[in-house]
């Protein structure tokens, strides 16, 4: 690796930064150092980046805002090519807004609402990327990434890029195709339609309220632990096992919302694990339904 540093330092001028904590770049404040971290500011630098990677072997990981991260107690011993403020770029085209992937859905909510656009209003207080809500087609409130996105850019693991319409991304519950094959989002274009500014501001206002009387937003989370199981709820079911309340060191099941795991003060990664696994056997036994995480896992072993 360290070859690989020199020869990016002397013909790109791109200098990584070593060691870097995950805690501080994820919503969960939980996780140790990366090995490695690149602020992304425009495509050719994630190029000579990704390029450099693939052909050495060495393995990367893209992170927007760290909203639906859990990274290892260990750290991850690659490299993070960030995402975020550096890439965030909007350009709105009569109802079309095109965005770099690092800007954030609070941002691209906000643009859209002061041009009247509507189409976006509960994806406002998800505080993710829109690259990263493409990725994993978020959603909340009855709006979703599928019912906007019309296009995107990527580039694959070799560095070329490309365009992908909306029936090529494989859109369905919290899952896009970039889940399966390689693919680094650049730029999301979504479809809006006119609305009333002050009825959009006013609509984002009543639901941004709402997240935040339903939510735990006062302990660091990645958001819903649990993906939604066919027929029923993740916080209907783990309320119905008693399990609201239960911990695992510092990582507890919402006392507020039971769908969401929390860091109530020092919580590893292995206490989320842990209590995420608890939380799934009981589910299973009681009820039979089966919970997914909907975080991804960074520099997690698998079992």
């Amino acid at each position: 690796m360290e070859a690989l540093l020199a020869q990016l330092k002397q013909e790109h001028g791109i200098a990584l930064q070593r060691h870097v904590p995950l805690a501080e770049h994820t919503t969960f404040r939980i996780g140790g150092n990366a090995a490695y971290w690149a602020e992304i500011v425009d495509e050719e630098m994630l190029r000579i980046l990704v390029q450099s990677c693939t052909r050495a072997g060495r393995p990367f990981f893209v992170l927007g805002r760290g909203s639906n991260v859990l990274a290892a107690d260990t750290g991850y011993d690659g490299l993070i090519l960030h995402i975020g403020d550096g890439f965030s770029e909007v350009k709105t085209d009569g109802c079309s807004l095109t965005c770099q992937a690092g800007a954030s859905l609070a941002r691209v909510s906000g643009i859209a609402a002061q041009a009247g656009l509507s189409g976006m209003e509960g994806l406002s207080g998800i505080p993710g990327t829109i690259g990263g809500a493409l990725f994993m087609n978020a959603g909340a409130y009855g709006y979703e990434m599928c019912d906007i996105v019309t296009s995107c850019r990527y580039m694959d693991a070799d560095g070329n890029v490309y365009t992908a319409e909306k029936e090529a991304l494989s859109l369905s519950y919290r899952h896009s195709r970039f889940m399966e094959e390689p693919g680094i989002i650049l730029s999301v274009t979504v479809e809006l339609h006119p609305g009333e500014p002050q009825q959009i501001a006013d609509e984002m206002s009543a639901l941004l309220a709402r997240r935040s009387e339903k939510q735990p937003l006062n302990f660091p989370s990645a958001g819903s632990t649990f993906k939604r199981p066919a027929g029923s709820y993740a916080s209907l079911l783990i309320d119905q096992c008693g399990l609201r309340g239960r911990r695992a060191g510092g990582a507890q099941v919402s006392e507020k919302h039971a769908g969401f795991v929390v860091n109530t003060g020092g919580a590893t990664c292995a206490d989320v694990l842990a209590l995420c696994q608890t939380v799934q056997q009981e589910v299973r036994e009681k009820t039979g339904y089966v919970l997914e995480l909907e975080p991804v896992l960074l520099g997690v072993e698998p079992e």
